[in-house]
């Protein structure tokens, strides 16, 4: 089976701070499965990094080899966060208990402003934002957008890139992404029987993230801040347009 992380984590001993200075990855792997399985003989182990689009990580134990992917994004960060992510890959192949402060030292490097920029420029160069039209068959996310600008930004707001997703995606009713400065919203909302006032309300969360950025402290980030909060209350009939994206979800 194949593993991920994408910054998920439980708790459970620490181990990340037990590596040298300029490990071989190999190494590093090595030395955690050891930690985690001790008697048990280390495999032939594999570590390669890919020019993924992000900060991704993957582990699979197949015919006795121990294969890692890393981004390469990820290739200089310091011993200290190798081992780290180490952990959290190794401890989830085996299906244990993630350390949180491995996890908080992984959280923490991948907040650090100049890993963002680094990120997020990798996210540009290769990652392809697939959407479609913005003019959909029953809303007009163009017409949306300008209407909402007027009437909550004082038409103010540059408009962003804007188009329907691929999925019609019932968890993911829409986001906003910075790097490619676009708000995408599920298709799913895209018919007749969908009432206008959710679509408009899916949209206006989405240009309050445009307008208040994610903060970033140590190893959170905070996504929906005090003021994103205060300013979503301006939406009218808020509790209607949730009730309504309730009975969708």
């Amino acid at each position: 089976m194949l593993h991920s992380v994408a910054m998920h984590a439980a708790s459970g001993p620490v181990l990340a701070a037990q590596y040298e200075v300029s490990s071989l990855p190999e190494q590093i792997y090595a030395r955690v499965f050891r930690l985690l399985k001790p008697g048990k003989p280390v495999p032939e182990i594999h570590v390669v990094f890919r020019k993924y689009a992000n900060a991704k990580a993957q582990i699979q134990l197949k015919a006795g080899v121990l294969h890692v992917k890393i981004s390469d994004t990820l290739a200089v960060a310091p011993d200290e966060v190798q081992g780290a992510l180490a952990e959290i890959l190794l401890s989830k192949l085996f299906r244990l208990r993630v350390p949180v402060e491995c996890q908080a030292v992984y959280r923490r490097y991948l907040n650090r402003k100049d890993v963002r920029q680094d990120l997020d420029q990798v996210r540009r160069t290769r990652g392809r934002k697939h959407l479609a039209d913005p003019a959909g068959e029953f809303y007009n996310l163009t017409q949306l957008f300008d209407e909402l600008n007027f009437t909550y930004f004082f038409g103010l707001m540059a408009r962003p890139t804007l188009g329907w997703s691929r999925q019609a995606s019932r968890t993911m009713l829409g986001h906003y992404d910075p790097t490619h400065h676009t708000i995408v919203l599920s298709k799913i909302l895209d018919r007749e029987d969908m009432p206008k006032l959710a679509v408009e309300y899916v949209m206006y969360h989405e240009m309050l993230h445009l307008r208040h950025p994610v903060e970033h402290k140590g190893n959170r980030r905070c996504v929906h801040t005090a003021t994103f909060k205060e300013e979503e209350k301006r939406f009218a009939q808020l509790a209607e347009a949730k009730k309504l994206l309730r009975k969708l979800v």
